[in-house]
C-alpha cells in the first residue's frame, strides 16, 4: 500500500498508533479510564475482552465517533484525537457491514473513491476485489452474497482508501464458527500483503489469538496485560487474563520457603513449587496451571515422570469426551475441583468417574499470579447513538 501524502507534499512513512492518557466518562460512568498503549505501524492488534470493558468505546474514539474526555490519539507525533471521522487517515468494518444493498459489489467498493471526486477507479477497485478473493462478484448485489463475502466487500471498501489505520469491530460476530475460522485466516492474510495497521476488537479469545501480533487484555476501562498470544497464555499475570484468556486451574496458599529461584507454597496441606521468588515464609500466594499441562495420574505420578513434582490427590467425579482430548473434573480434599485435558492420541490411561487420582504437573509449567478478584466487569456504558459514517 503506498505512503500517506503529508499536509506539506513529502510522503510519511508508516507511524504508530499511539493513545495516551485516554479516557471517556458517560456522566458518572468511566467506560476508558486512563488508557496509554502503542499500536506498532503494520501490525495486527488486538483488544481482547468482555462485553463492558471499553475496548468497543476505546475504537470509537480511535475512529472519531465518540471524543475523548481526556487524553490523545496520535499517529506518529500527529494529534488527531479532535480531527472529524472522515479527516483521518482511518477507516472502520463494523460487524453489521453497513454495505449499500442497492448497489453493487464494484459500486459499494468504489464509494470511498468516487465521494471524493475520483473518476478512474474501474482499475484499483479490480485490484481490490482481487485482493480479497472476489475477482468476477463486482456485479452482484450485496444481497447475493455470502456473510463471508459481504464482509470481503466491506474490507475492500475500507481498503481502498488506503487508510494508515483499518479499524475491526467484531466484524467476525455475525458468521457461523466454520465460516469465522476461515474469515480469520483470510484477515491476516490481507493484513499481511497490504501492510496497514489493523486494530481489532473482540471477545473471542481464538479469534485474537489466530490474527493478532499482539493483544491488549481489557478489564473496567483499562488494559489488564499486553503482549503476544504466547505470553499471555503461558504466562498471564492476574486471575482475569488466566480466566479469560482459556481456562485455568487457579490455587491460593500459603509461601513456606524460597528456594532458589523457586518458592514452596503451601495450600490445604499440600506442598506445591512454582516459579520464582514470591514472597516472605507466611505470605499469601496465588498461581495457576493451564488443565492440558496437568495429568490425572492413578498412583505414584513421578513412576511415570520423574518432573512431576507437584501432585495433588483427588477423585474424578465428571469425564468427558470432546473428540480432541478427554477432560476430567478432580474435587480435592478442600472440594476445589481442578479440570485436567487428555489430549486423544491414542493409548492413554483413561480413568473413571469415582477413581482416586493424583493431579499432577511440571512446576515449570505453573504461573504466579498478582492478587485480585478475577471478576468480569459490568456492562459498558451506552454511549449517545452516533450514526456511524460510510467509510471514505
Amino acid at each position: 500500500m503506498p505512503e500517506r501524502s503529508g499536509a506539506d507534499g513529502p510522503a510519511l512513512g508508516p507511524r504508530d498508533l499511539r493513545l495516551v492518557g485516554l479516557r471517556k466518562a458517560f456522566g458518572s460512568a468511566v467506560a476508558v479510564d486512563d488508557l496509554t498503549l502503542t499500536v506498532p505501524a503494520g501490525s495486527f492488534f488486538a483488544l481482547l475482552g468482555p462485553s463492558g470493558c471499553g475496548k468497543t468505546t476505546t475504537l470509537r474514539m480511535v475512529a472519531g465517533l465518540e471524543t475523548p474526555t481526556a487524553g490523545q490519539v496520535l499517529l506518529g507525533e500527529e494529534d488527531i484525537s479532535r480531527r472529524r471521522p472522515y479527516e483521518r487517515p482511518v477507516n472502520t468494518v463494523f460487524q453489521s457491514y453497513a454495505l449499500f444493498p442497492h448497489l453493487s459489489v464494484e459500486e459499494n467498493v468504489a464509494f470511498g473513491l468516487r465521494r471524493r471526486g475520483r473518476k478512474n477507479v474501474k482499475g484499483v477497485v479490480a485490484e481490490m476485489l482481487e485482493l480479497v478473493e472476489l475477482g468476477g462478484f463486482g456485479r452482484r448485489r450485496p444481497g447475493q452474497l455470502s456473510g463471508g463475502q459481504q464482509q470481503r466487500v466491506a474490507v475492500a471498501r475500507a481498503l481502498i482508501n488506503e487508510p494508515e489505520v483499518l479499524l475491526l469491530d467484531e466484524p467476525l460476530g455475525a458468521l457461523d464458527l466454520k465460516l469465522r475460522r476461515q474469515m480469520q485466516l483470510e484477515l491476516k492474510r490481507i493484513q499481511t500483503r497490504v501492510g496497514s495497521t489493523f486494530v481489532h476488537v473482540t471477545h473471542d479469545q481464538e479469534e485474537a489469538m489466530t490474527m493478532a501480533d499482539t493483544i491488549a487484555v481489557m478489564n473496567a476501562g483499562r488494559v489488564e496485560q499486553l503482549g503476544t498470544p504466547r505470553e499471555l497464555y503461558e504466562r498471564p499475570v492476574t486471575r482475569y487474563v488466566a480466566n479469560f484468556l482459556g481456562q485455568s486451574n487457579i490455587l491460593d496458599g500459603s509461601v513456606v520457603e524460597v528456594r532458589g529461584n523457586e518458592t514452596l507454597v503451601d495450600v490445604h496441606g499440600v506442598g506445591l513449587l512454582v516459579p520464582g521468588r514470591l514472597g516472605a515464609p507466611g505470605s499469601t500466594a496465588s498461581f495457576g496451571v493451564r488443565p492440558e499441562k496437568a495429568l490425572a495420574v492413578a498412583g505414584d505420578p513421578t513412576h511415570r515422570d520423574p518432573a512431576l513434582r507437584n501432585a495433588i490427590p483427588g477423585t474424578v467425579t465428571d469425564v468427558s469426551f470432546t473428540g480432541l482430548s478427554t477432560q476430567y473434573v478432580v474435587r480435592t480434599p478442600w472440594d476445589q475441583e481442578l479440570g485436567v485435558f487428555t489430549q486423544n492420541a491414542g493409548g492413554e490411561t483413561l480413568v473413571r468417574r469415582g477413581d482416586p487420582v493424583v493431579v499432577a504437573w511440571r512446576p515449570e509449567h505453573t504461573f504466579p499470579l498478582a492478587a485480585g478478584t478475577g471478576a468480569m466487569p459490568d456492562d459498558e456504558p451506552a454511549a449517545p447513538p452516533v450514526m456511524a459514517p460510510v467509510s471514505s
